[in-house]
């Protein structure tokens, strides 16, 4: 059978590339390597690894890997490098499993889309590198990951059930508003980022940003997402809705988590591990206000 022929519709459950099933693991598969790739990318910010390649696409001038020569730096930044290749399989066999199940058109046009989402990210990888880090660019290099987080959770949503719970307009529009500031609050995050100490490298320059300023910014953003989340929480209690009262208690444990993480690694001076935990919160709260935002919606599709 050829690859990418369609799958008959007697498929065995446990085939890898043609069952629905199977299409939502590579969905959920595609989820946690987007948000691992935050993690190992904060790793290599934190080691001072980020110029551990000092080139791209090489790793040096004279290899494209790693070398005891070019000191366990380049180890760490070559390994992050080399994570991109996994994201591209799982990608890829996304992409596969959506064309072989006769999946919709709009989950293989998703499919798609965080296909390509990977090499691009890997392309701005090697823009940080060849800018030697600025921090600038080392935020786009994040934002493009939340965004494929925000994809990847949609995808995993349409290829479950696909039933969005309808709310009503006041509702969906307060849905709204916390994911878009959500998403200013992340931005304003890798402000912070590139205004602190954890650059990198020591020798790479710092946006200039007087960094408790946009610390606190950052943080009254959070805590007006966390207000209206409280809000909408208090609804539906009131409306005696529990899908989307469970929808909003986890989205509301994942900002107190990642609140309490970011106020501790402030006011600890930064430390490695508390750092990496609030890298991995990064992915928990985008997921978490994702799901809610594709989850819900104001009437159903004709």
């Amino acid at each position: 059978m050829d690859f990418l022929t369609p799958a008959p519709a007697d498929s065995e459950p446990g085939g890898l590339f043609g069952t629905r099933r199977a299409l939502r693991g590579w969905s959920i598969a595609n989820l946690v390597a987007n948000c691992g790739i935050i993690v190992t990318g904060a790793v290599v910010r934190l080691t001072g690894s980020g110029l551990g390649c000092d080139t791209w696409p090489k790793c040096s001038a004279d290899t494209y890997t790693a070398h005891p020569a070019l000191g366990w730096h380049s180890y760490v930044e070559f390994g992050n490098r080399t994570l991109t290749f996994v994201l591209l399989a799982i990608a890829i066999a996304t992409v596969v499993t959506a064309i072989r199940t006769g999946a919709a058109h709009r989950e293989r046009r998703l499919a798609w889309l965080i296909l390509a989402g990977i090499p691009f990210q890997g392309v701005i990888g090697g823009i940080t590198v060849l800018t030697h880090l600025n921090p600038w660019v080392v935020a786009l290099h994040l934002l493009l990951s939340v965004l494929l987080i925000v994809w990847c959770v949609q995808l995993v949503q349409w290829t479950g059930d696909g039933e969005q719970l309808v709310i009503p307009l006041v509702q969906r529009r307060v849905v709204q508003v916390i994911f878009w500031l959500m998403m200013f609050a992340i931005w304003l995050g890798t402000v912070v980022t590139g205004a602190g100490p954890n650059a990198g490298d020591e020798r790479v320059a710092r946006n200039g940003m007087d960094i408790e300023f946009v610390a606190k910014a950052h943080a009254w953003t959070i805590w007006a997402v966390v207000a209206l989340t409280v809000a909408l929480l208090v609804v539906a209690l009131k409306d005696g809705n529990t899908r989307l009262r469970t929808l909003v208690l986890w989205l509301l444990a994942a900002e107190l988590v990642q609140g309490a993480i970011g106020y501790a690694q402030y006011f600890n001076g930064l430390p490695m591990g508390l750092v990496i935990c609030h890298m991995i919160g990064i992915g928990l709260v985008v997921t978490a206000v994702s799901w809610l935002y594709h989850g819900t919606r104001t009437r159903l599709s004709a």
